[in-house]
């Protein structure tokens, strides 16, 4: 078959399937579940967060308001540059810790060692987390560039269910969904961290 030939037989093919009578499109099903079984901050959410993070390689710690000061300080050792959002909690802020201005430039964000944020909501059923740059989550860069994210979660912010997570956030806002450390793989299947965002992604859950 000729190169012309073989064209004029697929375009052929072409205005056949056009000019066929369309069908009724089908209406996808969507029977979505839109809610868990267990209700925020259930002991069964925690604990499904906890193995979801776990498997992405994350390191999770549990604090109640009386130890969180404690695990704070344990999840930060070894670092000497901490920085935090400027609507953190004021009890949560280590000593050394610089408040993030708004001002320093990508090169100097890499340079710190660590960022401490609080969330906006989670799903146990995926190991989700989203951070939306409120006031105590800060600007989206600070909790992508430095290498390691402690991201304190209340308990009263677990759901089970990605559609209860997506009602709990403002879609105008600058979300980052994270589901444990930065990783990729190549195509040997080679697994890298921290290429998108920090290399250690540490969790504190704090009961209420």
């Amino acid at each position: 078959m000729t190169t012309g030939s073989a064209r004029d037989e697929v375009l052929a093919r072409i205005r056949h399937a056009l000019s066929a009578s369309p069908t009724e499109p089908i209406e996808p099903v969507r029977g979505y579940r839109r809610t868990g079984q267990y209700s925020p901050g259930a002991p069964q959410l925690l604990d499904r967060l906890t193995e979801r993070l776990t498997d992405y390689r994350a390191a999770v710690h549990a604090a109640t308001p009386r130890t969180l000061v404690s695990v704070l300080e344990a999840a930060l050792d070894g670092t000497r540059r901490v920085l935090v959002p400027p609507g953190l909690p004021a009890e949560w802020i280590p000593a050394s810790a610089v408040i993030d201005d708004g001002g320093m430039s990508p090169a100097e964000l890499d340079a710190v060692d660590a960022v401490l944020t609080a969330c906006t909501a989670a799903a146990a059923d995926t190991g989700t987390i989203v951070v939306d740059a409120s006031p105590d989550q800060g600007r989206r860069a600070i909790t992508l560039i430095p290498d390691r994210h402690v991201c304190v979660v209340r308990a009263a912010q677990v759901v089970q269910t990605v559609p209860e997570l997506l009602s709990r956030v403002d879609p105008h806002k600058p979300l980052t969904f994270i589901s444990g450390p930065s990783a990729t793989s190549d195509i040997e299947l080679r697994r890298v961290e921290g290429v998108h965002g920090p290399r250690t992604l540490i969790v504190v859950l704090l009961s209420d």
